[in-house]
């Protein structure tokens, strides 16, 4: 951190404790992004109430290049939050999260998603309850009609587009789910 930690308590006295726990997660959160400029966390004591005993709520306001997070966990009912180490947790937790996401998005680590396997029937044997589709790279993967999702394996035709999920049967390759594509039209390689 370029500034130094600030603590602040709100409506109790300061603990060297909770302060040493606080400055211990605060450190931790640079393992999970090296350019957090400030940090300042505030402890409050927001309820004392006689069934519920003290509740605690923890605020985290952390600075990066471009970007301020604010983590604020409020007690609410939370009763785990009567352990002020509970609250300090949870409230670092949230942070640690935060921060990964927003590391996430500035270094562009997107999750992708594979298309699916696809193709277009090719052979349709309703009498006979099978079929065929051809892969764009021309290969050929039997299916039966009970693969075919949601019983619409008699609304298919030859040229029906496809997505599948395939397997090695006895006889060579083979869908085991079968998705007709509709309207729409699949993307990719």
């Amino acid at each position: 951190m370029q500034i130094p930690l600030q603590i602040t308590f709100q409506n109790m006295e300061p603990s060297e404790a909770v302060e040493a726990r606080i400055r211990e997660k605060a450190q931790k959160l640079d393992r999970f992004h090296d350019h957090i400029m400030a940090c300042r966390v505030v402890v409050e004591l927001v309820a004392q109430h006689q069934h519920h005993g003290k509740l605690f709520q923890i605020r985290i306001d952390i600075t990066v290049p471009g970007n301020e997070i604010v983590v604020s966990r409020d007690s609410g009912l939370n009763h785990a939050h009567e352990d002020i180490y509970v609250a300090i947790r949870d409230a670092f937790n949230a942070a640690r999260r935060q921060l990964e996401d927003r590391l996430r998005k500035t270094q562009r680590k997107v999750k992708s998603h594979d298309t699916p396997p696809h193709g277009r029937v090719i052979e349709y044997s309703p009498e006979n309850g099978f079929g065929k589709i051809q892969t764009p790279d021309g290969r050929e993967v039997y299916f039966h009609e009970n693969s075919v999702l949601n019983g619409r394996f008699r609304q298919l035709d030859i040229g029906s587009e496809v997505r599948f999920v395939e397997e090695q049967g006895e006889m060579g390759p083979q869908a085991s789910t079968v998705r007709p594509v509709g309207k729409h039209h699949i993307t990719g390689p």
